[in-house]
């Protein structure tokens, strides 16, 4: 934090009261944080923003109408700012991702210490990335062996509950190829059916029912 620069201005993004009100008194009870806005949506709070920028923004991915992970390219491509931390129940390898790859700096977990998120929040204020080792471990996991652009096409109709004759006439490719991005998908999850497929994939934020 620069000296004599004032508190670290914090903007609380969560559709829960009960939550909201939670993250608001950890932030208020730092001597060098303030609560400079809180909002239930990301359209609120890019509206907010607009009008007053604050230092960093604390947001969750899942919200009414526009996602957080959204609202994070918004700020990201619109404002270049990317002083995001999301804070979610998501720790899926994909929501992680996706959300970096969206522009967020910090990535931390509901149900992790207090400590972490004002760990975070000054980190992402002094313009660097945090991730807990947990996070961290999911990155390098997903890096490891991610699916192709055409595996996940593959693996969300999957979701769906789709054959592969389905699946095949869906995206316009033969029936014998399509098992073939199935044999890719189960071998990446570790998994032997396409049901444990799915599991891992909605575990691990790959798809959404």
């Amino acid at each position: 934090m620069i000296e004599d620069a004032g508190p670290i201005r914090v903007v609380v993004v969560d559709d829960h009261p009960v939550v909201r009100a939670g993250l608001c008194a950890i932030i208020s009870s730092q001597k060098d944080m303030v609560v400079f806005g809180e909002h239930s949506t990301a359209i609120d709070a890019l509206r907010s923003f607009e009008k007053a920028r604050p230092d960093v923004v604390l947001m969750d991915l899942r919200l009414p109408g526009l996602s957080g992970l959204e609202a994070i390219r918004t700020l990201n491509i619109v404002h270049g700012f990317t002083q995001v931390l999301v804070l979610t129940t998501y720790e899926g390898d994909e929501d992680i991702h996706q959300a970096l790859q969206a522009g967020a700096a910090a990535y931390i977990i509901k149900g992790m210490s207090s400590d972490r998120l004002l760990q975070g929040i000054r980190r992402v204020y002094a313009g660097k990335t945090y991730m807990p080792p947990e996070v961290s471990q999911a990155v390098m996991d997903r890096s490891a062996g991610k699916l192709s652009p055409r595996e996940q096409e593959v693996l969300t109709l999957i979701g769906q509950g789709k054959s592969n004759r389905a699946i095949a006439a869906d995206l316009g490719i033969s029936e014998g190829t399509v098992k073939c991005h199935v044999g890719v998908i189960l071998s990446h999850f570790g998994v032997t059916d396409r049901t444990q497929a799915v599991l891992q994939a909605l575990r691990r934020g790959y798809v959404r029912l």
